[in-house]
């Protein structure tokens, strides 16, 4: 994101950098910069990262880098619009699963340290408030390919996890593909290019 802030004001392309509100309230940091590429279309990128090393007796720290192609059905950051992404996960936490044990939403009792790798799809709206500002609503659902060692509560490292019962050898490192949503964001953005006033 960094590297994408100092490239994108040498860029004649409207550029926005926005803050995701909703995981704000939780501690979670997740800042984006959206940049229009054609009359429909925009790239953006986000870094999303909890810097909870427990939340509520979990582990809860992750890292996503996200590239996303966006296409507005109106304009460019106007309206409706579907996309595509990829990213890229680190994370030492508790995973949570959905639709377990007749729960939404549960923590696994083990904890796992490991790197995801996810591509999949993304919808939402977006409207200007102003000028400058604009509110956005964003979700993206994805496949993600995970590897990772799994730890017990204590810390001991699980050396036989599920799958592995018949290896010759003991061996901890570990694999799982989930279809899960993966990002949900209510943002506000500000303009940071603006080629029209530029051109003034």
């Amino acid at each position: 994101l960094v590297l994408a802030l100092f490239i994108c004001p040498k860029l004649s392309a409207q550029t926005y950098v926005k803050m995701n509100a909703l995981y704000a309230t939780v501690g979670v940091i997740n800042p984006q910069l959206e940049s229009v590429i054609s009359p429909h279309s925009s790239l953006s990128v986000d870094i999303t990262f909890s810097p909870w090393r427990r939340w509520n007796g979990n582990h809860s720290q992750f890292g996503i880098f996200m590239g996303e192609y966006r296409y507005y059905f109106r304009e460019a950051t106007c309206g409706w619009f579907v996309g595509a992404n990829a990213a890229m996960i680190v994370f030492d936490l508790n995973r949570p699963q959905f639709w377990a044990g007749g729960r939404f939403i549960s923590r696994q009792s083990d904890y796992g340290k490991g790197f995801s790798i996810a591509g999949g799809i993304s919808a939402g709206w977006s409207r200007h408030i102003s000028d400058r500002w604009l509110f956005d609503v964003a979700f993206a659902f994805d496949r993600v390919s995970s590897w990772y060692n799994r730890y017990k509560k204590d810390g001991d490292i699980i050396m036989h996890p599920q799958g592995h019962e018949h290896y010759v050898k003991p061996d901890p490192f570990n694999g799982s593909l989930e279809d899960i949503p993966i990002k949900f964001a209510v943002s506000f953005g500000y303009k940071i290019i603006d080629p029209d006033k530029k051109k003034k």
